[in-house]
């Protein structure tokens, strides 16, 4: 039972890991709701993302960050790599996501980041893929003996397995504070975010494994009444060679793109939607700080 007395308490989490080992279908199951855009494609996640959970007493702001990356330069990588270096140093607990039973180098490296920081929980993710749970002691145990964590979680994200678990161990670390955020809140991102990262995210899934990572969405137009909007999304490739991958034949696929990611942006607005979406041309896009902040990139 909890004490009315008892003080309040918000603070900073950081959900850190290298690309594609669930942080962000992590931080969606902790907060309720879809803030970070999920697909099997690794490095989906480009911005800090924001995500607010609110409980009696206390209150929990998530930062959902980029896959630390580091086989590829580029100036967009090296941007992700910057925010996550940079959320490291701002947060007052650290939930580091590792797969289970699966560690790499990358892992490594990201792990001698957190050197510093206080309050580093250990959240082992994906476990309902193991049918043997007993086979994943071992591998918690190495992976634990590595870094004196503040504590060790495994978790489903899917199934929901020791989530609230999880945020108890969170909360013990929070810092005594008022809520940053109102109770209803679960972003600091704007709703315009949020729709042109749905289609992002429908773009990654549907032609991933054919198109690079040289695509962004940027919402054009939006027209809004209490029952309806209009919204005219742009997506923005790099080459003329991207244009009929997105399209597919006779435009299948940005047919497709657009009905799952109007049914999905339909969810979030809680009204109808007509949404339109288009290509465009932008070479060297994601190579070039001055566009990548014009395009909305920490």
């Amino acid at each position: 039972m909890i004490d009315a007395l008892s003080p309040y308490r918000c603070g900073f989490v950081a959900v850190v890991g290298r690309p594609n080992v669930g942080k962000s279908t992590l931080m969606n199951a902790l907060i309720g709701a879809k803030v970070s855009i999920v697909s099997r494609k690794a490095q989906t996640t480009r911005h800090r993302i924001h995500g607010v959970f609110t409980r009696a007493r206390e209150q929990f702001v998530f930062v959902d960050t980029p896959g630390f990356q580091m086989r590829h330069g580029g100036t967009m990588n090296k941007m992700m790599n910057r925010v996550v270096s940079q959320t490291l140093s701002d947060v007052d607990v650290v939930l580091f996501v590792v797969e289970a039973g699966k560690w790499t180098t990358a892992d490594a490296t990201l792990l001698e980041m957190l050197g510093h920081c206080r309050h580093v929980i250990l959240v082992i993710s994906k476990v309902d893929l193991f049918k043997d749970k007993n086979a994943l002691f071992p591998f918690a145990g190495e992976v634990a003996a590595r870094h004196p964590f503040t504590a060790v979680v495994p978790v489903s994200s899917v199934k929901k397995v020791q989530l609230d678990t999880l945020l108890d161990e969170v909360a013990k670390y929070l810092p005594e504070n008022e809520p940053m955020f109102d109770e209803e809140m679960f972003t600091d991102r704007s709703v315009r975010f949020l729709v042109s990262e749905l289609i992002r995210e429908k773009i990654f899934r549907l032609v991933g494994d054919e198109l690079p990572y040289g695509c962004t969405v940027v919402i054009e137009q939006w027209e809004e009444s209490d029952d309806r909007a209009r919204i005219s999304a742009c997506v923005i490739v790099e080459r003329e060679t991207h244009r009929p991958i997105l399209l597919g034949a006779k435009g299948m696929h940005m047919k497709r793109i657009a009905t799952e990611a109007r049914v999905d942006i339909a969810e979030l607005l809680e009204k109808s939607v007509h949404l339109e979406v288009y290509i465009k041309v932008k070479k060297g896009w994601s190579d070039r700080e001055s566009s990548l902040r014009e395009l909305g990139y920490d």
